[in-house]
């Protein structure tokens, strides 16, 4: 079968092995795999060294084809200029492909943004080409919960846009896979057929991450002094509350030590809170972050309470479980059941730095025997729900009978 997958951002592009995997997992099924996306410019905003943007720019990754449009590249914390990068590629995308997903049989949109669906709408208008939409992010909130939403009327317009928009986008796709059951019901609840709405959890990129032995050269990265050591790695942005974890880890003391591996807009923020047993490290190579996991007691997974973080359930927690690691959950919603339901770390309620400070003093007591019984619960779990090929057994079967005109169940 042919099939199109459209996403605004693809590797060499941080953390996009979703739709990357699936399009290599698809293609080693037999399938015969287009990509539709942007020049790669996530997360600084410029366009990567060795990419010139021009207009076709093809090439086989593979056994994929991938092709590449021109975007304007922005990350950055200016509405108009994230706005007009979203935009951008919902311009070029839907220009190439008119010629380029010519002839296939479904497309897979990778949502966020919403945008990416303006060149499988095409598909679908013009061809009649049925489309799995894979929802990671519920819109609008994630847009007109950040800091970069406006105020007032003005936000008040934005979200009942975006909201409209998200409804004709449920309603257009044959299927529409969520990645948590509250996240279901929120997009069941916003006017989706329930009988399209599919979950299918998120897997790991598992050529990074998996059970790796404790080396002193990555405990020697990390700092590592001989006290239970709590992880934070990913993006210190403004829906993660790690100033939040920095005060909740100042309070407990030397019980603990957090080591904050990542960059983000709230960093600067995080890094004035006055802790002496809180280090960061900066960004690191994903080739170096199993390791680092390796050499750390517990991940911490961290989110605001907003809606959408209840119905979500963060990348963080399946390279945690990949690798074998115990987690701390200081977030609403599926996530943090999961975790308390498997035993597989502990839970405390969101944007309370005093509930994660006891958090991380329950981490800290935990023996190393029972520290190792939650690492083999949490790689079961991961192998049980998470991996990578039951991910993308899934979403094939879903995108096989988009094409032939039948839903699952």
């Amino acid at each position: 079968m042919r099939i199109g997958v459209v996403s605004q951002w693809y590797p060499p592009e941080p953390g996009m092995f979703i739709p990357a995997t699936l399009a290599e997992g698809l293609a080693a099924r037999g399938h015969e795999v287009r990509v539709l996306t942007g020049f790669p410019n996530y997360p600084d905003g410029k366009i990567y060294p060795g990419f010139r943007q021009r207009w076709s720019h093809t090439s086989t990754v593979d056994g994929v084809t991938v092709r590449r449009v021109p975007v304007y590249p922005s990350h950055d914390a200016s509405p108009v200029r994230r706005a007009a990068n979203y935009l951008s590629f919902a311009t070029t995308s839907s220009l190439a492909a008119a010629r380029y997903l010519s002839g296939v049989d479904a497309v897979y949109v990778y949502h966020p943004p919403a945008t990416a669906f303006a060149a499988a709408a095409l598909a679908r208008l013009v061809r009649r080409v049925p489309v799995v939409l894979h929802v990671q992010d519920v819109w609008p909130e994630s847009v007109t919960a950040s800091s970069m939403a406006p105020a007032g009327a003005a936000g008040r317009l934005l979200h009942r846009t975006l909201a409209a928009t998200m409804r004709r986008l449920y309603a257009a796709s044959a299927a529409v896979v969520v990645i948590a059951p509250s996240m279901r019901e929120l997009v069941v609840h916003r006017g989706a057929d329930p009988d399209k709405v599919h979950v299918v959890l998120n897997w790991a990129d598992e050529a990074l991450f998996g059970p790796r032995p404790v080396t002193d050269e990555a405990r020697r990265t990390i700092g590592h002094r001989g006290r239970p050591t709590v992880m934070y790695a990913g993006n210190i942005g403004l829906f993660q509350d790690i100033p939040g974890a920095v005060r909740a880890a100042a309070a407990v003391g030397d019980r603990i030590d957090l080591v904050v591996v990542g960059s983000g807009l709230d960093e600067q923020r995080a890094r004035a809170i006055p802790a002496e047993n809180v280090r960061f490290l900066g960004r690191r190579g994903p080739a170096e972050m199993a390791a680092l996991y390796a050499a750390a007691d517990f991940q911490l997974i961290s989110l605001r309470d907003v809606p959408i973080a209840r119905g979500t359930i963060p990348s963080k927690l399946q390279a945690a479980l990949c690798c074998g690691r115990p987690v701390l959950a200081a977030v609403p919603g599926d996530c943090a059941r999961l975790v308390e339901q498997e035993r597989v770390g502990f839970s405390c309620p969101p944007e309370d730095w005093p509930a994660l400070a006891d958090a991380f003093t329950r981490a800290a007591a935990v023996p190393a025997d029972a520290l190792a019984e939650m690492g083999t619960r949490a790689r079961r779990l991961y192998e049980r729900q998470m991996s990578q090929r039951s991910g993308v057994d899934q979403i094939e079967k879903l995108v096989v009978a988009a094409a032939e005109g039948r839903r699952l169940r």
